[in-house]
């Protein structure tokens, strides 16, 4: 599926993916090019719910593209925490709700190693292959799960020509 195709048809989109893996630079082209409305959802302080956030988010009018989303405390918690704030149950809820939002899911993926690459030419440091490697095989595991409940794309973004954004 062509993303000018992705674009047409839905009025939600969700990006998603290890951090470096193109979701900013994807996300600011779809929204010049289709005009949505970019929501960056970094980490949720840990004193705030999680699913009255992303309720709220997925209740604002037009087309939306989340930048980041829910879907990341079940990859990052896990690995970074140990736990997730987010239960299945409440993670299939609000994708559920991203769908009757006529709601994609784009998983964006790329090898392991060019994700570090790119970590390091942003500031220098990235984290080691092996865990940049969890983090793309837990949201792999992530979006297998995910599919049998709502539509997911997955990208390569090697496969795309996306300028770097800084």
């Amino acid at each position: 599926m062509s993303l000018k195709a992705v674009a047409a048809d839905h009025r939600t989109l969700v990006l998603e993916g290890c951090d470096r893996v193109g979701k900013t630079t994807l996300a600011t082209r779809l929204a010049a090019e289709h005009g949505f409305t970019i929501t960056h959802s970094p980490r949720t302080p840990d004193h705030l719910d999680l699913v009255n956030r992303y309720r709220e988010l997925l209740d604002q009018p037009g087309r939306l593209l989340l930048d980041r989303c829910f879907l990341s405390e079940l990859v990052y918690g896990p690995l970074l925490r140990g736990h997730s704030r987010l239960t299945w149950i409440q993670a299939i809820d609000l994708a559920e709700a991203v769908v009757s939002r006529s709601g994609l899911f784009l998983h964006l993926t790329a090898p392991p190693a060019v994700i570090q690459q790119r970590l390091r030419q942003r500031d220098g440091l990235a984290a080691d292959l092996g865990e940049i490697t969890d983090l793309v095989n837990g949201y792999q595991r992530t979006f297998d799960a995910l599919s049998s409940y709502c539509p997911v794309e997955t990208i390569d973004t090697t496969a795309l020509d996306l300028p770097s954004t800084g």
